[in-house]
């Protein structure tokens, strides 16, 4: 760690918002992406081990195999957003390296977007906007898109956490039936604040929903939780949206199944496979594609920025970092 007469030296993977980049070149000596590019596996070691402090965001994986040519000099990675999915958190602790994270700044944004995509794609709104914006819309009628009204439906929300109880308070709202499913039961008071019922098994919550929101953060118990066999157990008239993480789900099988017509359709704000979405959902008229935006508010970036700088002051104090991941520990 820095002396007292100098400063940690920090390396920003990516641009923040201009707001916390100032406050950070008035804390620490910081090295800035101007251009925004994404950097390399080969720069990103050289920021390691040029630096105290990684800040690196969701774009930048750091595995082991990177964490071994980072050298002595890096102690902290304080990584701008909550999931760590993109680093190796033991593999950082075994170089003696700690990691933090950004978590809760990013509930009610995310939660309005899990909204939005249910309004989204039960109401047909990319397709009336694509009508629109291509001239080919020849006037109203009686029979034109045509979508559901989401009052009386029945949401499902797949893990009740922040998100899922953020998302269930939006959705008691508009006047949608609350169901969920998590690894733990909420308390009663909770609960009933939320109208939501607890399902134990998933299985029969998927058959009876209407809706499904995705809201659990990746683990190797997550994966493709919505397996092929559980989305099959949807009714045709089904949605499913995610804000959460694309692994959750079997993309392959979800696609094959909204062209087929046995799921009525999906809202994606995040895939499977990184920012590559399956090319077969692209051309889907029932499914609204997002770039992973959930989070992309100006408010919800710079209270990020605002985590990870505390983080670093923190740390730079010689105490705990407050949001410090704990290996094997979500």
């Amino acid at each position: 760690m820095s002396s007292a007469n100098s400063r940690l030296r920090v390396a920003v993977t990516r641009r923040l918002p201009a707001i916390v980049e100032e406050r950070m070149r008035e804390l620490f000596d910081v090295r800035l992406n101007e251009d925004d590019h994404r950097p390399d596996r080969e720069e990103l070691a050289a920021m390691m081990r040029e630096s105290d402090v990684l800040v690196p965001a969701l774009s930048d994986r750091i595995d082991a195999e990177l964490l071994s040519q980072a050298g002595k000099r890096l102690r902290l990675i304080a990584n701008y957003g909550a999931g760590v999915d993109h680093i190796d958190v033991s593999a950082a602790q075994d170089c003696g390296v700690l990691v933090s994270n950004t978590p809760g700044v990013l509930t009610e944004d995310t939660a309005d977007m899990a909204m939005a995509l249910i309004i989204a794609v039960t109401r047909r709104l990319t397709e009336g906007i694509a009508a629109m914006q291509s001239g080919t819309w020849e006037g109203w009628s009686p029979t034109d898109f045509l979508g559901g009204r989401i009052r009386g439906r029945k949401l499902g929300i797949l893990g009740m956490g922040r998100i899922g109880q953020a998302v269930a308070r939006r959705a008691d709202a508009f006047g949608m039936e609350i169901h969920y499913h998590s690894r733990t039961r909420l308390r009663p008071e909770i609960e009933a604040e939320l109208k939501a019922t607890w399902w134990d098994s998933l299985d029969q919550m998927l058959a009876r929903a209407d809706v499904v929101s995705v809201n659990v953060a990746h683990s190797p118990a997550s994966f493709h939780l919505l397996s092929a066999r559980r989305l099959k157990l949807l009714k045709p008239s089904a949605v499913v949206i995610n804000t959460s993480r694309g692994e959750v789900i079997d993309e392959n099988a979800m696609t094959r199944m909204l062209r087929a017509g046995e799921i009525a359709g999906a809202g994606l704000d995040v895939y499977e496979h990184g920012h590559e979405a399956n090319p077969r959902l692209r051309n889907l008229p029932n499914v609204v594609l997002l770039p992973h935006m959930g989070s992309a508010t100006i408010e919800g970036r710079i209270e990020m920025g605002e985590k990870v700088i505390v983080n670093i002051q923190t740390f730079a104090d010689g105490h705990r970092p407050p949001d410090l991941v704990i290996p094997g520990i979500r």
